[in-house]
């Protein structure tokens, strides 16, 4: 199996990365031109580390994946860690893999919140699409949130892929300004008008929808922040979304 990450000043959190994953047969990290130590912290754990200007998301993934020659890949972000639990079911699951089973795996995801694990809001068991046979997968191009596109049957694992999100206040504003930004950015290629009540409701909905109807309310203090931050998302990026078509208004023949 073959382990991919794509890294940009990940020097915090690429060591535990790749050291809870060091018995995959290929550990390769494709960095996105990194000004700290990531390379060289991904190279002292054994990884094989492409560094290439940043394409996008997707097409870095992709071009890691296209770096593998194992039949099976993982894909992980810096700030994620497999436990051992997932590894043992990872790898009784390959050795018995025949031609009927799935073709990729969703993986259960457990966000860490400020240093605990948020049950409510949404957030798990966050379903993310890993690990998958080589060739069978690939990512779209779009600005965030990419998707694997999959040609073949997927299956479900049972156990967890820990995600070690926000550990402080800051690091929630240190994604926000970027991902709303992109989130906007992607919207805009669909929508030509933004409303007031895009604003207000869309923002309030996303609230009651993960504190109330989703218990964002169980997690206390955490689960407030996650869910304001869910809001505070939404309304960024439709007030983003409004300033893209405002200006492509004022301005046609920019488009």
């Amino acid at each position: 199996m073959a382990c991919i990450v794509i890294t940009k000043n990940e020097e915090r959190n690429i060591s535990d990365c790749l050291k809870s994953v060091r018995w995959a047969n290929e550990l390769i990290v494709v960095d996105a031109e990194s000004c700290d130590r990531t390379v060289e912290l991904a190279r002292a754990c054994g990884a094989t580390v492409f560094v290439r200007p940043w394409p996008g998301f997707g097409l870095q993934k992709n071009f890691g994946m296209a770096q593998a020659s194992s039949d099976w890949i993982l894909i992980l972000d810096a700030d994620e860690r497999v436990t051992e639990d997932l590894r043992e079911e990872i790898t009784v699951c390959l050795n018995k893999w025949t031609a009927a089973a799935p073709v990729a795996y969703r993986i259960p995801r457990r966000n860490f919140f400020y240093g605990a694990w948020v049950r409510g809001g949404g957030v798990y068991p966050d379903y993310q699409v890993r690990l998958f046979r080589r060739g069978m997968a690939q990512y779209n191009d779009v600005a965030v949130h990419e998707n694997l596109l999959v040609d073949g049957a997927i299956g479900t694992l049972v156990e967890h892929l820990d995600h070690h999100t926000e550990r402080r206040i800051q690091d929630h504003f240190k994604k926000f300004g970027l991902y709303t930004t992109l989130a906007a950015q992607e919207k805009a290629k669909k929508v030509r008008k933004v409303r007031w009540s895009d604003l207000v409701f869309r923002p309030l909905v996303v609230f009651l929808k993960t504190y109330v109807l989703k218990s964002g309310f169980r997690d206390g203090v955490r689960g407030l922040i996650v869910c304001v931050f869910a809001s505070m998302y939404t309304f960024a990026k439709y007030a983003k979304l409004w300033d893209v078509t405002r200006q492509a208004a004022s301005h046609p023949d920019a488009r």
